[in-house]
């Protein structure tokens, strides 16, 4: 089965249909899913910013990552199933909505960027977690991570005004 015919098959579903032609499914999905992103962006602005030594100067690092990460996690979940959701309503469209697609593209962005950091970066933390200046690592991974997840938002925003 090719991709199309797969996404006109989903479009049909009982569940994508209930989605797209109830007078409640999609607002509620989609009240959900912003409510959602917004924890996750407001989660992850508020490490960014303790990195780019903007906000949250006097906290610890670590502190900052262990207490807003299951926050970030459990809100990313509700996200994506919620974003499923919605996405089923009218999957032809939206794979074929260039807002959309950027909005995946810099999602992918993020992603790398936050496996580099976790996995390089933040292995150091013990040296900057607290008293000591943030490396320029660090800061560039903040500031590409805020600069990606406002970017995001605005593409996610940007997809409902250009479908098809």
């Amino acid at each position: 089965m090719q991709v199309a015919e797969f996404l006109k098959w989903l479009e049909t579903t009982p569940l994508a249909v209930f989605v797209s032609q109830s007078s409640w499914g999609f607002p509620a999905l989609l009240m959900l899913h912003m409510a959602a992103v917004t924890i996750v962006v407001g989660m992850i602005a508020i490490v960014d910013l303790r990195l780019l030594g903007l906000a949250s100067r006097k906290s610890a690092v670590t502190d900052l990552c262990r207490e807003s990460l299951p926050w970030t996690w459990a809100a990313f979940a509700v996200s994506v199933v919620t974003g499923v959701l919605l996405f089923m309503s009218q999957p032809v469209k939206y794979l074929g909505n260039h807002a959309f697609q950027m909005k995946f593209l810099l999602m992918a962005l993020a992603g790398l960027n936050m496996l580099a950091f976790q996995f390089i970066t933040y292995r150091g933390v013990s040296a900057w977690d607290r008293d000591a200046a943030v490396p320029l690592a660090g800061k560039l991974a903040g500031a590409i991570s805020l600069a990606a997840w406002i970017a995001i938002i605005a593409y996610g925003r940007w997809t409902a005004y250009l479908m098809l």
